[in-house]
């Protein structure tokens, strides 16, 4: 039900922010790499739109960050 409430915008990074975790617990450490990468420029992108609240940034801004942070060193 909360998901009804939910902006496309907000719908859309979570998406992103599933594959990329769906990525590295599937080991393929390349695709969870991208997701994270898409994910950094959408928030970018929605947030210099106005497309998302400052909660609904700071929110997504961490999850990035910590990610990030836990795929410093991801390569082949």
């Amino acid at each position: 039900m909360l998901g009804l409430f939910k902006s496309k915008a907000v719908r859309e990074l979570e998406q992103l922010a599933f594959e990329m975790q769906q990525n590295l617990e599937n080991n393929y450490k390349d695709a969870a790499q991208q997701a994270r990468i898409r994910l950094g420029e959408r928030l970018e992108t929605l947030w210099q739109e106005g497309r998302l609240k400052e909660k609904e940034y700071r929110r997504f801004s961490v999850i990035f960050t910590e990610y990030t942070a836990k795929m410093t060193g991801y390569h082949h």
